[in-house]
């Protein structure tokens, strides 16, 4: 018995195949020839592309997208291929392809969002694809100890929040004048979108940064001035916060604050070479100073600058450490000292450590943290 039951079987695929061959030939064609063909050519279409050989490889992935379209990863880089040529539409067809095909690829949402942003100018049709990623529920895969999607599922949520929030202010920048009223509206969106990416990206000094800009451009300056000093906290050679925080506080007539700050930036800037931003910055500080001089000399404001702004430096704790040290360390005789931010007095092999200290200080924290937003 079992063997009749097999020797039918065998029969009943055997007139299966006849009859896939002779009635379903274009089924076949379509979905088995060229489906493999297909995916040789996006093979070596892939194998091009780690080569960096992107004629060979647009090629390849048309080819084989033309025999087998429904390959996304094909689509997506493909797209990555026309952005490298700034051939900008032609990406944004095929990052929409590889989403028609999988609507949950977060990687060529992303990217279709920021090429129609930072590209095309189209920012409503940015907008919508940062907010697909961010509504989309996303399956989380999770195996003890060897791998897990979570981290990187809430990280691309802060990332789309980050690149919303852009996309909100470049919109705002770009009204014309008959939209002006929309401004604030839209810097609004722009400041809670970069709130939200900051509440996932906690380390994160650009999201930060940004949100303070938000808050600068609407006139909140007591916010602005507490995201500057974490952006600053969080990355402390970003001579752009540095620079912008000093603009705001001398807008505020904290002219001391604003010296602290444009000097931390005109040394950050001085390093590298930017001449053309180092010789803006010392135009601005050389402003500032002279502010600086004329409100401490006028007797209507006198009384509200800083008595420790002419403050002398104690030294002579830390001077007899250093010589007590010296005498201990004949190694150390010729050591160089120099003065921090705090008027404390070390040495020379800790200043790399205590710059970085200094420059992450914020001027002025104390007080935006304590100030309302009334200005």
């Amino acid at each position: 018995m079992k063997k009749h039951l097999k020797t039918i079987l065998k029969l009943l695929v055997v007139l299966g195949l006849v009859f896939m061959i002779v009635f379903k030939q274009d089924w076949i064609h379509i979905n088995v020839i060229n489906r493999l063909e297909g995916m040789f050519l996006v093979y070596k279409g892939d194998r091009a592309y780690r080569k960096n050989k992107h004629s060979f490889a647009i090629e390849y992935y048309n080819r084989g997208l033309q025999l087998y379209p429904k390959h996304y990863t094909a689509w997506y880089n493909l797209g990555n291929l026309y952005v490298v040529y700034e051939d900008y539409y032609a990406a944004v067809d095929a990052y929409t392809e590889a989403i028609k095909y999988n609507p949950k690829y977060v990687a060529a949402r992303m990217n279709l969002g920021i090429i129609q942003a930072e590209k095309l100018g189209n920012f409503d049709a940015a907008i919508e694809q940062y907010d697909k990623i961010i509504t989309t529920n996303y399956h989380i895969w999770s195996i003890p100890i060897i791998f897990s999607n979570k981290r990187s599922s809430r990280a691309n949520r802060g990332l789309a929040y980050y690149n919303m929030g852009r996309a909100y202010r470049q919109k705002a920048l770009y009204l014309t004048d008959d939209q002006r009223y929309m401004t604030n509206q839209l810097l609004l969106k722009s400041a809670e979108a970069y709130e939200k990416a900051c509440k996932i990206l906690k380390k994160n000094s650009d999201a930060r940064y940004n949100l303070a800009l938000d808050y600068h451009l609407l006139g909140n300056y007591r916010s602005a001035g507490k995201n500057y000093c974490k952006a600053i906290e969080l990355a402390p050679m970003n001579y752009v916060a540095h620079y912008n925080l000093a603009i705001l506080l001398r807008r505020m007539k904290r002219y001391k604050d604003s010296l602290a700050e444009l000097e931390k930036a005109s040394l950050i800037v001085s390093t590298t070479d930017s001449t053309v931003n180092a010789y803006y910055i010392f135009g601005i500080l050389a402003d500032v100073s002279h502010s600086y001089m004329d409100y401490k000399l006028d007797p209507v404001y006198s009384h509200l600058v800083s008595d420790t702004d002419n403050q002398e430096v104690d030294t002579s704790k830390n001077k007899k450490k250093h010589k007590k040290k010296k005498d201990n360390e004949d190694a150390e005789d010729d050591a160089v000292i120099y003065i921090s931010e705090d008027g404390k007095v070390r040495p020379s092999k800790d200043l790399d450590k205590q710059m970085m200290k200094d420059m992450s200080r914020c001027e002025g924290y104390s007080y935006f943290r304590n100030q309302s937003n009334e200005y």
